[in-house]
């Protein structure tokens, strides 16, 4: 063969290998001719048919532009929480925009509505429910919109609490509902500081404790045993953030504080997972449980037109959001088909893989000079930055390892974390801010535990490149 058809065929082998998977299209091709064939009794129309020249050069277009991106779907992009759609998620998604259903009313969305049930039913299983109200959301922050709104109903004017680390929608959506909100300290790890809650509990105007099942930035679990007895004296709510970190649910090697915090995620009043997250979907798709179906009176409005075609629950009915894609569900649907949501399952042990990879690289890290540590990860995210003769200097050298990471590929995140979480590897170092510029890996890609020792080989290469022109800081 020569060089140039021997390049060709290789570069056709890495694209086969990449994202575009040219068995996938030939079963989409294939299901597309199955759904077509149920409306095959329909009489005959003309539809608008696109001008196919002009159709392929705006694809290619789009395609050209979609290039300056993060390469978000390979083990070196181990940056931000993206994780790329499982395949069937992608087939099954495209397969419904042909209907374009829409599952708001049983009218617009009959199939996929049904799916949705199926699919939300399985993901409150994870945590033992099976009489709950719940249903997909275009992302967690319309799913915790949802569970706030719920939460003031039920406890009107009382104040919303989250630590420090939780997401900082916490806060926006409840100026957003106009309900007071406030922050409690966290502790040397990340989690939300239980003598600090106490002591804030004492007040008796706090109407719901936010516990975040992994914090964004460092993955951290907040002491839900804990909350839950503090519960019982105090009577708040509890609503479980646990947009990021529920699957965990499902993995069996995390550490015992974790483990139990997982467990009992089923006490708590509400809870948002997020499918595109974890759960292998297409952005958005989040998803909103509430413990006690009975909230839904609380959604009751009397809309003449949009409900009439049965007298079954429509999801509108129990949804602040209005039109929502039924492509979500279908998605969702197909992948938890394939990938059953239970322990020692082939999803589950994705989970696993990621956590492993997190903490195989800690232990490289904690036992290198050239880099400070904050704490083990709970889950599969760590954080760590290059060690510095000063606060100061340590955070201008995780911008540069940032930047000379993705020199090599290696595409990272950087996050701005207190000061106290480093204290325990800080040794001599001046401490000249209060907080800590650092590097942050989400390693939630089944494919990052065999990838572990090539990200640690790069980012020792890219570390080694900027400690050797520290001088010039």
């Amino acid at each position: 063969m020569s060089d140039g058809k021997q390049g060709a065929s290789k570069a056709q082998e890495r694209r086969d290998r990449g994202m575009l998977d040219h068995e996938s299209l030939r079963v989409l091709h294939q299901a597309l001719g199955e759904l077509d064939a149920g409306f095959a009794k329909l009489p005959e129309f003309e539809s608008s048919a696109p001008d196919l020249e002009r159709f392929a050069e705006v694809l290619a277009a789009t395609a050209e532009r979609l290039q300056d991106n993060y390469p978000y779907f390979h083990p070196l992009y181990a940056g931000q929480m993206l994780k790329p759609p499982h395949p069937v998620a992608r087939m099954a998604y495209a397969l419904a925009m042909w209907i374009n259903p829409n599952n708001h009313a049983l009218d617009g969305g009959r199939a996929t509505a049904a799916m949705e049930k199926d699919a939300v039913a399985e993901i409150a299983g994870m945590f033992g429910w099976t009489n709950f109200l719940g249903h997909l959301c275009g992302g967690g922050t319309m799913a915790h919109l949802e569970a706030l709104w719920v939460a003031g109903k039920l406890h009107p004017g009382k104040k919303i609490l989250a630590s420090e680390q939780a997401h900082y929608t916490h806060g926006r959506i409840s100026g957003v509902l106009q309900l007071p909100f406030e922050s409690v300290p966290t502790d040397a790890l990340g989690r939300m500081d239980m003598d600090a809650l106490a002591k804030r509990l004492e007040r008796e105007d706090v109407g719901t404790v936010v516990a975040t099942m992994g914090t964004t930035a460092t993955g951290s679990v907040d002491p839900l045993p804990k909350i839950l007895a503090l519960r019982e004296k105090h009577g708040f709510r509890i609503h479980v953030d646990a947009a990021y970190g529920g699957y965990f649910v499902l993995a069996e090697n995390l550490e015992r504080s974790a483990a139990q915090a997982f467990e009992q995620i089923g006490k708590a009043d509400s809870i948002v997972i997020d499918p595109h997250k974890h759960g292998l979907q297409p952005y958005g798709c989040g998803c909103v449980l509430f413990r006690d179906p009975g909230v839904g009176r609380l959604y009751k409005h009397d809309s003449p037109y949009t409900y009439f075609s049965s007298a079954e629950l429509h999801l509108g009915e129990i949804s602040l959001e209005c039109s929502r894609p039924g492509a979500s569900a279908a998605a969702l649907w197909a992948t938890q088909k394939l990938l059953p949501l239970k322990k020692a399952g082939e999803f589950a042990r994705g989970l696993e893989n990621g956590r492993k990879a997190a903490v195989a690289l800690f232990e490289k890290l904690k036992t290198n000079s050239q880099f400070v540590t904050a704490f083990a990860p709970e889950l599969d995210i760590l954080v760590f930055a290059p060690r510095g003769n000063s606060v100061i200097e340590t955070s201008a050298l995780s911008r540069k390892v940032f930047d000379a990471a993705a020199r090599h590929d290696l595409h990272l995140a950087v996050a701005e974390l207190p000061l106290h979480f480093w204290e325990r590897d800080l040794g001599g170092m001046k401490r000249d801010r209060d907080t800590l510029t650092c590097l942050r890996s989400v390693l939630m890609k089944p494919e990052h535990l065999e990838w572990a020792d090539r990200i640690w080989g790069l980012l020792l290469q890219a570390t080694s490149e900027v400690l050797a022109g520290r001088a010039s800081l």
